[in-house]
């Protein structure tokens, strides 16, 4: 045995599901390790053959309030929290008759569980547990001494411990102390989401056991994980690991996607779209999207929003991608798909939603609810004498969605439902112009014709001017600057269409 390994020589066993205990328990009772325990999980432990002990004779109380008060008594938490290297302990522990406990095996009553499942309040008020969490506090507390279980999970690792070592190192104790409170702290988390689920009460607090481990992070040097419930909304078909980035554009990519109604796709590279087209059948709005920027599509998130077959995959197989989304694909379309094997095929079973962005900054975070807002015609405000015609109104509507999902500055090109050139992420609007027009001009697109949409205001009439030069003559923008009627004039002189939205879509 190793020098700081204590034995466990008594132990506290109630939990509500027994799953996985009988190996445990036997073992404990085999060893002639004193076994006390409470209702349900003692008819458990006698099936067995265990004989525990009743904890109502070690308190002298029964179970009352219809099990809402079972273990919360001073000879139960005394027999837990005693510290043994203090004498008054071990004298009061002797005069009140409290035996020492070593070992606390409790789970929790299933909230989340019944949460998830539709349970009524009455159900889940029943299933906020007390006496569990407070056993699984005291135990984790008094960890250099006693050893806790809040999980079936660790039932293997102990009986191992147990029966290499007799016991456990403080070491083992203080992980398992560890992972009682990240048990308890979730555990209340989850109820406080329940009961706060009006938003009453402020306080960022975040909390998730949906881990799961990434292939890299932004770089291969560095490790990363998600966080969250990826499977609800992700079929993995086929393909390599995700990867930190990869999650990055796929949530990207399906945010752009969540705008729009007709068969679109959508190419992603760097958070940013660099392909998007809406058209009546999904093969051609493939087509269209990889036309708009077929070189930056290298190594990008694809995403539709309709059923893929074998036709679209077809053209789809021409190219190299990481990753590609959709709501479901034909037999035959994944059978050709899945031949490459380190392109990740995903099924969109349904799109994630949340009322919360959160970052990381400066060691802390940044909150905001998430730009949900979409404009309508009814959000237009024409300010020059020309009016657009009803064709660039509805592009400027389709322009305005992807340009809220742009990195700012943002300017983007559309014309006919398709995106033909995008600036992204750019100091000065003016730039992101300039990127705008020349990547429309690199794949060959007809510029004349097309609207222009931004994401800020224009500080000077130079990008409006800009985009006269290249043809564009109906613009997009929120309005609000202090010089908005210098771009107003030059439109006015030159024929231009101008409306204002007064709605901002900044992304940094």
């Amino acid at each position: 045995m190793k020098s700081e390994t204590l034995p466990i020589r008594s132990a506290l066993l109630s939990v509500y599901s027994k799953e996985g205990l009988a190996p445990l328990a036997l073992a404990l009772h085999q060893r002639g390790i004193e076994i006390w325990s409470t209702g349900g999980t003692r008819d458990f432990l006698e099936g067995l053959g265990c004989m525990p002990k009743r904890v109502e004779d070690l308190t002298g109380y029964p179970s009352i309030l219809g099990g809402r008060v079972k273990t919360l008594h001073p000879k139960v938490f005394g027999g837990i929290l005693h510290r043994t290297e203090h004498m008054e302990d071990l004298n009061e522990m002797a005069a009140h008759e409290i035996p020492p406990l070593d070992l606390v095996v409790v789970d929790l009553y299933p909230f989340e569980d019944t949460l998830e499942s539709g349970g009524s309040e009455q159900e889940l008020i029943e299933k906020i547990d007390i006496g569990g969490i407070s056993l699984l506090r005291a135990a984790a507390k008094n960890h250099r001494q006693c050893t806790v279980l809040s999980s079936a999970d660790q039932y293997p690792r102990l009986l191992d411990q147990i029966l290499q070592n007799g016991g456990t190192s403080l070491t083992e104790r203080q992980t398992y102390a560890a992972e009682a409170f990240a048990v308890t702290s979730h555990y209340d988390q989850v109820i406080f989401g329940y009961l706060n689920r009006n938003g009453l009460t402020t306080g960022l607090r975040i909390s998730n056991n949906q881990n799961h481990p990434l292939r890299y992070g932004e770089n291969p040097h560095q490790t990363a994980s998600f966080y969250g419930p990826l499977h609800e909304h992700l079929e993995v078909l086929s393909g390599k690991a995700l990867s930190y980035n990869n999650l990055l554009d796929v949530d990207a990519a399906l945010g752009l996607l969540s705008e729009f109604q007709d068969p679109t796709f959508v190419v992603v590279k760097h958070n940013n779209a660099c392909g998007l087209a809406s058209r009546d059948q999904l093969t051609q709005a493939w087509k269209d999207a990889l036309a708009g920027d077929p070189v930056s599509a290298f190594g990008g998130v694809l995403a539709a929003n309709r059923r893929v077959e074998l036709d679209c995959a077809n053209a789809i197989d021409q190219i190299f991608y990481e990753v590609l989304i959709a709501p479901d694909f034909s037999p035959e379309a994944v059978e050709l798909l899945t031949r490459k094997k380190n392109r990740i095929l995903l099924r969109l079973k349904s799109l994630p939603h949340s009322n919360k962005q959160v970052r990381s900054v400066l060691g802390g975070y940044l909150v905001q609810e998430p730009d949900t807002a979409t404009e309508t015609r009814e959000d237009f405000r024409v300010v020059t004498r020309q009016r657009p015609s009803p064709a660039e109104e509805e592009d400027m509507l389709f322009a305005l969605k992807i340009v809220k999902h742009t990195r700012s500055n943002a300017i983007v090109l559309v014309r006919n439902r398709q995106l033909i050139g995008s600036g992204t992420g750019q100091s000065s609007r003016i730039d992101a112009m300039r990127q705008a027009a020349h990547k429309a001009r690199t794949f060959d697109f007809e510029v004349q014709g097309a609207v222009m949409a931004s994401d800020a205001f224009f500080p000077f009439a130079d990008s409006v001017e800009v985009a006269y030069q290249e043809g564009i003559r109906a613009v997009v923008q929120p309005g609000g600057s202090v010089k908005d009627q210098d771009s107003i004039d030059f439109c006015d002189r030159n024929g231009m269409a101008m409306v204002m939205t007064g709605r901002r879509h900044f992304k940094h």
